[in-house]
């Protein structure tokens, strides 16, 4: 239940956004609901229940009051309609493409993409003869020639994983709207408080709560926020405008009434989430909303640990080469500085002289850092992306994607900058 007279700077949103005190036992904190269903109060309260004409909970796999409260606070951070919170970030993807194209459709995608999500697209979505076109964001021209009357959405990340360039959100949504197309962008490592998507002309937006929405490597989930600002009538959008056999032949962006505003997130609750069932738990939904509380605060300090830590490496003898979106002369770094005002993440990628070897033997003498496949979380990481994730990707597919063999990926941390550095350096002495 979100508050009438709510508040509208960050810091305070993440604390109370989507929640007033609760009636019936007026807790200060967001309650966590642990039960699979919720009693009707009659059988019509039960038929306009599942008849759309009433709103309320049928079933944990649908919602929770706990989920709904995350995603009402998480709409609101980053300006947009509805949320829809989901079992992973992964999970938000996939429902994303099949919440819009259908068998013969086509995307179009940034190549510089998480090794998952590559894969989900050159292989998992053709079983359903769904394609996918990538373009290199950083080539004038690129996204125009992966577009065909088949394309029925645009997707990038805003700051590519592992490679770290950063997209030019405004110039590829402006391409995407001359086409009628929604602009769909993973904004897992920038956070709302560095950048809010929907601003620079994003109609949807994804997030692996995960990351730093999480921040403490605790809890799985992912998030999709409907800007409410695309208009799914265009009849090349046939699951909005062909009569949906599982709801009576409604049309979903027609006869919702208001809710036609948010028809994309209505569509995946019922359709996919309600048939498929990738939930997220009511816990998970409730470690996230603590997540959400020092989200802000967190953010700082990642911003700032990882600018210190590419200077730091940018110096090193023993460092053949550093990415990070806050470094003066980062290829990317003039495009990022238009968007980020609040800091350019906690990711830095380097090389180490020596080559993947060199680059390994680096990751395991680290003593403060984990090696891990995670990122965002409040401990500092380490991960070699060629061997691991992405290794999926053919030599040939990295090389496209920018990513070279000897890539380092450090997420950085909240703890003390001079025992980050002090680790790093101590495992780049004994290489």
């Amino acid at each position: 239940m979100q508050k009438k007279k709510g508040p509208s700077r960050f810091e305070t949103v993440a604390l109370h956004g989507g929640y007033d005190v609760e009636q019936k036992t007026m807790s200060t904190a967001v309650p966590l609901y642990r039960t699979t269903s919720y009693n009707f109060r009659s059988s019509q309260h039960a038929q306009d229940l599942f008849a759309l004409k009433e709103g309320g909970f049928i079933y944990t796999r649908l919602g929770s009051p706990t989920q709904q409260v995350l995603e009402e606070r998480m709409s609101l951070l980053e300006g947009g309609a509805a949320a829809l919170a989901l079992a992973s970030g992964t999970n938000a993807i996939f429902y994303t493409i099949i919440n819009i194209c259908s068998h013969g459709d086509e995307i179009a995608s940034s190549v510089n993409l998480y090794g998952g999500t590559y894969s989900m697209f050159s292989d998992i979505i053709k079983q359903f003869d769904i394609n996918v076109n990538f373009f290199n964001p950083a080539e004038p021209g690129s996204l125009e020639r992966a577009l065909s009357p088949r394309t029925r959405l645009v997707y990038a990340e805003t700051i590519g994983n592992p490679t770290l360039d950063f997209a030019d959100l405004e110039a590829l949504a402006s391409t995407a709207r001359a086409h009628g197309l929604p602009f769909v962008v993973d904004s897992t490592f920038t956070p709302p408080c560095l950048l809010r998507p929907i601003g620079h002309g994003a109609d949807i937006v994804i997030h692996s709560l995960t990351k730093w929405i999480g921040g403490h490597g605790t809890a799985i989930g992912g998030i999709v926020i409907d800007a409410g600002t695309f208009d799914w009538k265009d009849p090349k959008f046939s699951l909005y405008n062909d009569p949906d056999t599982g709801y009576h032949g409604l049309r979903f962006a027609r006869d919702l009434g208001e809710f036609n505003r948010i028809a994309f997130i209505m569509r995946m609750r019922l359709v996919p989430l309600r048939n498929l069932g990738g939930c997220i738990s009511p816990d998970n939904s409730w470690i996230f909303l603590q997540g959400i509380e020092t989200l802000s605060l967190r953010m700082e300090r990642h911003c700032s640990n990882a600018l210190a830590v590419a200077r730091y490496l940018k110096d090193h003898p023993k460092v053949s080469w550093v990415r990070y979106p806050g470094l003066a002369g980062d290829p990317g770094h003039d495009v990022a500085a238009r968007y980020l005002k609040n800091g350019f993440g906690g990711m830095v990628v380097f090389g180490v002289r020596g080559g993947a070897d060199e680059g390994k033997r680096f990751i395991e003498g680290l003593d403060l850092f984990s090696h891990l496949a995670n990122v965002g979380d409040a401990k500092s990481l380490a991960i070699h992306p060629a061997s691991t994730t992405h290794s999926q990707l053919s030599p040939d597919e990295q090389s496209r994607a920018g990513l070279a063999p000897d890539l380092v990926r450090l997420s950085i941390g909240i703890e003390h900058i001079d025992d980050i550095i002090a680790d790093i350096d101590q495992s780049l002495r004994g290489i």
